[in-house]
This record gives structure tokens, C-alpha cells and sequence, in this order.
């Protein structure tokens, strides 16, 4: 068995850059719900090529790190082919979280999506080494499996837990750590033995390119961390709807305007909206009240009527139209006082509207309500405590 040492300062610059890319690419996925679907394709490539580069950049800063006895190379393909498989795997994830609703379910399946992606790419980029061969102890694999897809599960469930700037940060030292804890676990069940360099025919890398090609990467990902955390700072917190589908049975008291983001030290205000000042909707039919939306900074207003349903988001909210989703200067609580009675609220994160439910399904601890036309939502969540008012609206009791 090969004897090797580690470099302890490309020990910490591994754990940085792994770091760095995974508050790049998580950052990358808020706000997600305002954009169009293309839009929201290309963040989300975007933040996968930070996740998935993270790791890979991680894993070679690691392996640079290692001072072998004998002269070492990396193969070409299965090198390029572990960076791939770590950016696809890590967009396969994002896209389960960010299209269809997010579920418990669906978000363990990411998870474990996210922690299959550290793992493989781990094991096919030290593959690639040449000049010396890696030896496997089996349990390693299964272990560092468990750790990668639990670590990975909770790296979702925190950051798509509640979207706020808390929760990023916890999430990115989640995943983070998550990348590093599976490649020194891995080598830990890993030994090496010397193989003739005359053994190889493929072409490989020498780590000088191995570096270079590092360096680069990790130029692109400081600065795509500085620009996300800039953009981060300079505007206002995002927080998303709670996660979607989850059975509860009751809301948390929500004031009944939302406060002030500049009065958070630190954090300026956001463009200011106007907002329409309607009299109570209990004076009003659904055909005159109207909700603000904005768009391409403009803010224009649709007929409660067209409205689907409306979804919370942080102190606003997201509304369903037929158009698709738009962004609403209402808190969903503000909405409900001003919005007529046909406007349940179904779930701690959303308002339906009764006349555009086209159907309900009941479901052992909560239910669902199918809508009727909507593009960008075809059902909503009811939670447990709130089925009985719902049937009661539907005319089912």
C-alpha cells in the first residue's frame, strides 16, 4: 500500500471552495417563484453548475492536496465525466424542487438525488488517477452513501424548510460540509497501490493541468459567490410559501399587514408598490375588487374573479391567474381581509377560490383541491383542520 500525506492549506481551500459553491448555488434558487418557466430553467442550470462544480472542484483541490511517492495522473475521460455527472445530478434535484409540489416525499427523493451526485462523482473522479490504483473496502461504500444521502436530504429540507436568508446559510453549511465529510470518509475506506505508468494508454492530465483547470473553476465560483452574496445583501429577504402539500392543522397568527423590511437594520427597503385602497370586500362583489400585481416593474390589476388561487410568499404573496403566476404586494393575510368570502383559506400558505374549484380529493390526513384551468397550478393543499370549511363552501355537507 501507497504511504501519502495532505497539504492542510489545499485542505482548507477545499473545504472553501465547497463552501462558497454551495451558497452560490442554493442563493441562485430563490426567488425562483417570480420568474418566468424559462427563466427559472436557466437559474436553475445556473445553480447547478455552482453545486455540481462545487464538488467537483472540491474533490480535485482535495486530491492535489494528497502528496503521493509516486508521479500521478488523471485520465481525461473519467475526469470531464465526473464533473458532468455532478452538475446533472444536482440540476435533476433542483428541478424536483422547483417544478410540481414540494412534498416530503419529494424533497428526501432530491436529497438523496443531491447526495448520489457527491458520491459518484467522487468515486469516478478517483478512477481517473493513474500511476497508482485505488482499493475499495466495501462497507465504505455503503457508508459514505448513507452519509451523503442523509446529509444531502438535509441540505433540502432546511433550505426549502422555509426561504429565507437563515435558512440558506444553514443549508449552505449542510451541503458544504456534506461534500467534504463524503470525500475524506470515502478516502478513509480507500487505500492505493503503485501500477506501471506503462499500464495506461488513455490520455491523462498531469496535476499542473489538474491545477490550472482547478484554479479556473475556482476563479468562476469566488466570483459567482461574491456577486450572490452582494446581490444578497442588497436586496430584501426572500421568504417562500411553507412547503407545499404538507398536512397542518393550524395557522400561525400572521399580522394583518406586513412589516416594514427596512426596519430590519441593515436590509433596505424595496421598491415601493402601490397599493390599491379598496373598501372592506364585504361591502364589494369579487367583480369589483381587483388585486395588484407586478410586472417588468409595472404594477397592473386583475378582477379577484380571474384569480385561482394565491400563494404566500414571505410577507407577499404569489397569485394564480390564467396567464400563469405574477407577483402580489399582499401578504396572504391581507389578502384574505380584503378579498370576499368566496376566498378560503385552505392552508396556512394559500387562498383558493371556491368558484374556480373544479374538484376535491380527500386524502387520509388533508386533501387537495383541483382547480379548473389554472396553467401554473393544478391543486392546492388543504390542511386537515380546514377540509370541513372547505366541504361546507363546496356544498359537500
Amino acid at each position: 500500500m501507497i504511504l501519502y500525506t495532505y497539504d492542510p492549506w489545499l485542505v482548507l481551500a477545499s473545504v472553501a471552495i465547497s463552501m462558497m459553491a454551495a451558497f452560490t448555488g442554493l442563493t441562485l434558487t430563490q426567488g425562483l417563484s417570480r420568474l418566468t418557466k424559462g427563466q427559472r430553467q436557466a437559474r436553475i442550470v445556473m445553480a447547478a453548475i455552482a453545486l455540481g462544480g462545487g464538488i467537483w472542484s472540491m474533490h480535485f483541490v482535495a486530491m492535489l492536496s494528497m502528496r503521493f511517492p509516486v508521479l500521478v495522473h488523471y485520465d481525461i475521460l473519467p475526469t470531464t465525466a465526473s464533473a458532468l455527472i455532478a452538475i446533472l445530478l444536482a440540476g435533476i434535484a433542483l428541478l424536483l424542487m422547483h417544478f410540481g409540489p414540494r412534498t416530503h416525499a419529494r424533497m428526501g427523493l432530491a436529497g438523496a438525488i443531491l447526495g448520489t451526485g457527491i458520491v459518484t462523482m467522487h468515486y469516478v473522479g478517483i478512477n481517473a488517477i493513474e500511476g497508482c490504483r485505488p482499493v475499495y473496502e466495501p462497507a465504505g461504500f455503503v457508508i459514505v452513501g448513507l452519509i451523503a444521502a442523509g446529509m444531502g436530504a438535509a441540505a433540502i429540507g432546511i433550505a426549502y424548510g422555509r426561504r429565507t436568508r437563515r435558512n440558506t446559510l444553514l443549508a449552505t453549511l449542510v451541503f458544504g460540509a456534506s461534500v467534504v465529510v463524503v470525500h475524506f470518509s470515502a478516502m478513509n475506506w480507500t487505500d492505493f497501490v503503485e501500477v506501471s505508468r506503462a499500464a495506461f494508454d488513455a490520455p491523462a492530465l498531469a496535476n499542473a493541468q489538474i491545477a490550472l483547470i482547478v484554479l479556473l473553476a475556482g476563479f468562476v465560483i469566488s466570483g459567482a459567490f461574491l456577486l450572490t452574496a452582494a446581490s444578497l445583501l442588497d436586496g430584501p429577504a426572500e421568504a417562500v410559501a411553507a412547503v407545499e402539500a404538507m398536512p397542518e392543522d393550524t395557522p400561525p397568527a400572521v399580522p394583518a399587514a406586513p412589516p416594514d423590511p427596512a426596519s430590519k437594520e441593515g436590509e433596505p427597503a424595496p421598491p415601493r408598490i402601490e397599493k390599491p385602497h379598496d373598501p372592506a370586500p364585504a361591502a364589494q362583489s369579487s367583480a369589483s375588487i381587483r388585486v395588484p400585481y407586478e410586472k417588468d416593474g409595472t404594477t397592473f390589476f386583475v378582477p379577484a374573479g380571474e384569480v385561482f388561487a394565491l400563494r404566500a410568499e414571505g410577507h407577499y404573496s404569489i397569485v394564480y391567474i390564467a396567464s400563469g403566476r405574477v407577483f402580489c404586494p399582499w401578504s396572504i393575510s391581507e389578502a384574505q381581509k380584503r378579498l370576499p368570502a368566496q376566498f378560503l383559506r385552505v392552508h396556512r400558505s394559500y387562498l383558493v377560490n371556491a368558484a374556480r374549484v373544479a374538484g376535491f380529493q380527500r386524502r387520509k390526513d388533508n386533501g387537495y383541491c383541483l382547480l379548473d384551468g389554472s396553467p401554473s397550478l393544478d391543486r392546492v393543499p388543504v390542511a386537515r383542520s380546514r377540509i370541513p370549511e372547505l366541504r361546507a363552501a363546496l356544498g359537500l355537507t
